[in-house]
């Protein structure tokens, strides 16, 4: 309710109360002597111009470092992942082979021990 904007002005070109009075504190520090109100009314609409399109600036440019943060952060998760894939696939767990020559050669021997009680 505060606000002076007309309400057939859409939403996105609004200025907020704050840039008005803010541009009509600058107007009215920079008058000349002699110099209208209308003539004042008018700078005071430009610097608000002004500062609208500076605001807006200053939000994209926040957008786009917002956007190549998470570019960034995005890229170093994938980063983290192709290591630990990598090192997921680097490992290969070899087996050594003297369990098993063990193995067969206990059986050989059980089998000569039985082979031996039978000949007898």
């Amino acid at each position: 309710m505060g606000k002076k904007n007309s309400p057939s002005v859409p939403a996105k070109t609004r200025i907020s109360q704050e840039t008005v009075d803010e541009a009509q504190a600058i107007a009215k520090a920079t008058q000349r002597p002699g110099q209208t109100k209308e003539q004042t009314r008018l700078i005071a609409q430009g610097i608000q111009k002004g500062i609208d399109q500076y605001k807006k600036q200053q939000k994209a440019k926040a957008r786009e470092l917002d956007k190549q943060r998470k570019k960034v952060s995005q890229q170093r998760e994938n980063s983290t992942e192709e290591v630990r894939t990598e090192i997921k696939t680097e490992i290969k767990y070899r087996q050594s082979p003297l369990p098993w020559i063990l193995l067969t050669l206990t059986w050989v021997g059980i089998g000569i021990y039985y082979a031996f009680l039978q000949s007898q």
